[in-house]
């Protein structure tokens, strides 16, 4: 088996090659799952080119826009905080429907929905109405991950996607970047995730950017403790506009790695809801600590909170299908 490094390395080494394929043993051939109908390899024989396909286009998309890979891995917790993990946020509004992409948590902040899109179009070109939108969604956030350079795992598949949305749900149950750790881990606990889980999930902001709005706390010296160096250079940054997108990790923006949690100890938190957690009670205070100290403690715990949040299901009864197009039922 490839270790985790390896596989890393190979995928950074082949990020640079259009044309490169990675090995099988970077994902994983693990044997039936444990959760419901969440499974390993249910598309090996129903379509064996999925995660191939799946991966070529991220692969591309990361290469032509190295923040689509922290993009693409939000749109996938964005989805399973409401109502599961189920391609709920990827329905567009009609003039009857009113879906999740305006939710305030989404609006002008969610992107990567043509990414999806051009994924979609080829696995229905490849096997029709056989894989969800909802693992594409699992499988994306994965590949973006492994090509930011942080570990990878096997996701289980066997999501159906739902027949509805809910922006009232999205507002609700999505964490504010102005969170306090309380909340934070109330919101995480409702939907049957640990604090554990928040810390080591928390970490995916090693990647990305964030609008200067959703920090704004932060500008005043607000949101925990601050460096002032580096509160000095938000406040220059975002005297422009609202609108002007920092770093979430400005050591290294486009890697994922533990420097998050070292970013935490010095008082460079982004976002209110990040430098929050290095002074959280009990294990989270701990895991900011743990996590900063050992790079290889985060990604398994990473990896292991990505299945779990993986696994949320829509409740009972509420249906679901293939979608032909992730933007609309069938």
């Amino acid at each position: 088996m490839v270790t985790v490094l390896a596989c890393a390395f190979l995928v950074l080494t082949l990020a640079s090659k259009p044309n490169a394929s990675i090995t099988k043993d970077c994902f994983g051939s693990g044997g039936n799952g444990t959760d419901g109908s969440l499974q390993f390899n249910v598309y090996q024989s129903s379509c064996p080119q999925a995660e191939e396909i799946i991966f070529s286009v991220v692969q591309q998309a990361v290469a032509n826009d190295l923040r689509m890979a922290a993009s693409l891995l939000r749109l996938h917790f964005h989805d399973c905080f409401v109502n599961g993990c189920d391609a709920s946020v990827l329905l567009d509004d009609t003039p009857t429907f009113v879906g999740e992409k305006t939710a305030g948590p989404n609006l002008n902040s969610l992107r990567g929905f043509d990414v999806i899109d051009g994924i979609k179009s080829e696995l229905e070109l490849a096997c029709p109405q056989t894989v969800s939108c909802a693992d594409v969604l699992a499988i994306v956030a994965r590949d973006s991950v492994v090509l930011s350079g942080g570990p990878t795992w096997e996701v289980e598949v066997g999501r159906k996607d739902s027949l509805t949305a809910s922006r009232s749900t999205a507002n609700a149950t999505i964490p504010a970047p102005t969170s306090d750790v309380a909340t934070l881990v109330q919101k995480f606990r409702n939907l049957g995730l640990s604090a554990g889980d928040m810390v080591a999930l928390s970490g995916a902001h090693t990647i990305g950017k964030a609008r200067c709005s959703s920090f704004s706390s932060r500008l005043g010296g607000g949101g925990g403790n601050v460096d002032r160096e580096f509160l000095q250079s938000l406040q220059q940054l975002c005297s422009v506009s609202n609108g002007t997108l920092a770093h979430l990790d400005l050591a290294t923006p486009a890697t994922f790695d533990n420097q998050y949690y070292i970013n935490l100890l010095s008082g460079e938190g982004l976002l209110p809801s990040d430098q929050v957690l290095l002074n959280g009670a009990g294990e989270v205070g701990s895991l900011v600590q743990a996590y900063a100290m050992d790079p290889l403690l985060f990604f398994e715990d990473f990896k292991a909170s990505m299945v779990r949040m993986g696994r949320l299901a829509p409740p009972a009864g509420s249906g679901g299908e293939v979608r032909t197009s992730c933007r609309a039922i069938n």
